[in-house]
């Protein structure tokens, strides 16, 4: 099957890119072209232009160039599950514009300033996108992951989330007590070294960013409130946010 190649003025009115953005894209190693003529003119074929297909819908959801470009070098990059990150993010977007839309109506209508400023809190959109660029390993606390992961069978894998969820248990015993108490100070440093020890350095600030994703990914909430009780994920943000503040004291 012989493949369709297409020239920068070809994919300039198929895309509505500008030839100066395709020629950019190919100086900081983004999209090469697949040949260039002896004429000096940028071809592209199918696969170029499906990798320039992703890094539009890419810059669509504001991934930084840089970003892209390692996500889409990464070796275990896969376009389909790629594709359906791509249509998560899309779908937190929308529900954000329309919260934003519900909420500037709400202000027309009453004729009235109405003080919320829920309305305008992308952490959830954020910490989508902090997955999925995690997810193709170019962040260093991913590959360490990764790494350790190789040499980690099922069954130790198994054995690691069963500790996991036990010092959660024992956090979720202390739940009724204060989040700075010495005791759940101790397990946070715990839990903080057992991260270390079986999934990827856990700096304070990796550390403080775990504590917000417990409470704001439903999944973990979810796991954490059945090993400790309800409420032991918000405890376990608290106790690290007390524990990292600290540490910044130090």
């Amino acid at each position: 099957m012989i493949k369709k190649i297409m020239s920068v003025h070809e994919v300039v009115k198929l895309t509505g890119i500008t030839a100066r953005t395709l020629h950019y894209y190919d100086e900081i190693g983004l999209l090469k072209p697949t040949k260039v003529t002896e004429a000096g003119y940028r071809m592209y074929d199918d696969a170029a232009l499906s990798r320039l297909q992703n890094i539009l819908l890419f810059r669509e959801l504001q991934f930084p160039l840089k970003e892209i470009k390692a996500i889409l070098d990464s070796p275990d990059f896969d376009p389909s599950e790629a594709i359906s990150q791509q249509i998560k993010l899309l779908e937190l977007q929308y529900k954000h514009i329309g919260e934003l839309l519900t909420f500037i109506r709400e202000i027309q209508s009453k004729g009235v300033i109405t003080m919320n400023f829920d309305v305008f809190d992308k952490s959830e959109i954020e910490k989508y996108e902090v997955e999925v660029k995690e997810k193709w390993g170019n962040t260093k606390a991913y590959q360490e992951y990764k790494q350790k992961e190789r040499v980690r069978n099922e069954d130790s894998y198994n054995r690691v989330a069963d500790e996991l969820m036990a010092m959660f248990s024992e956090l979720g015993e202390l739940k009724h007590g204060t989040p700075n108490a010495d005791e759940v100070q101790k397990k946070i440093s715990a839990l903080q070294k057992f991260i270390t020890d079986n999934y990827y350095v856990c700096t304070n600030e990796i550390l403080n960013g775990l504590g917000e994703m417990y409470v704001c990914d439903e999944r973990f909430r979810s796991n954490i409130d059945k090993a400790g009780g309800e409420g032991t994920a918000d405890f376990v943000r608290q106790a690290i946010a007390v524990y990292c503040s600290k540490k910044q004291v130090e």
